[in-house]
C-alpha cells in the first residue's frame, strides 16, 4: 500500500469532494443534506452523503455510506473523513456514526466542514471519548 500525504490541499480537496456528495443527499424531511469522503490508505477516498426515509430509523448518514462503500471495496484502512452539513454551522459526525468509524480507526482524521468549506480539525477519539471498540470485548 502506498505512502500517502494529507497536507492542506489534500484536506481542501477533501472537504470539496465531501460538499459534492453532500447534493445528492435525499433529505426531504429535515432538509439537511450532509456528505462525507473517507481518505483510505494507498489515497483511496470513498463518498456518501445521508439518504433519509419516512421510517425515520432506516435512513443513513453520510458517514456510514463511505465507510460502508470502503468496506464492501475491501478497504478497511481509514485515515481521514471530512463531513459537511448544508448550514453555516460545522458539521460532526452523529453518536452512531462516531461508532462505526472507532471500529476501524479511532484515532483518525475528521474534518468538520460548513456549507462554504470551512473546517475544524479533531481527533474522533476526541469525539467519541472512552469508544467502546474491539479491545472492549477482551
Amino acid at each position: 500500500m502506498k505512502d500517502i500525504t494529507i497536507d492542506e490541499a489534500a484536506k481542501r480537496e477533501l472537504v470539496q469532494a465531501a460538499i459534492k456528495a453532500a447534493r445528492n443527499a435525499y433529505a426531504p424531511y429535515s432538509g439537511y443534506r450532509v456528505g462525507a469522503a473517507l481518505l483510505c490508505g494507498g489515497g483511496d477516498v470513498y463518498t456518501g452523503c445521508n439518504v433519509e426515509n419516512a421510517a425515520y430509523p432506516c435512513g443513513i448518514c453520510a458517514e456510514r455510506t463511505a465507510a460502508a462503500k470502503a468496506v464492501s471495496e475491501g478497504n478497511r484502512d481509514f485515515r481521514m473523513i471530512a463531513v459537511v452539513g448544508s448550514s453555516v454551522e460545522k458539521c460532526t459526525p452523529c453518536g452512531m456514526c462516531r461508532q462505526v468509524l472507532y471500529e476501524f480507526a479511532p484515532d483518525m482524521t475528521v474534518l468538520c466542514a460548513d456549507n462554504s468549506g470551512e473546517y475544524d480539525e479533531v481527533k474522533l477519539s476526541d469525539l467519541l471519548i472512552r469508544g467502546f471498540g474491539a479491545s472492549s470485548l477482551k
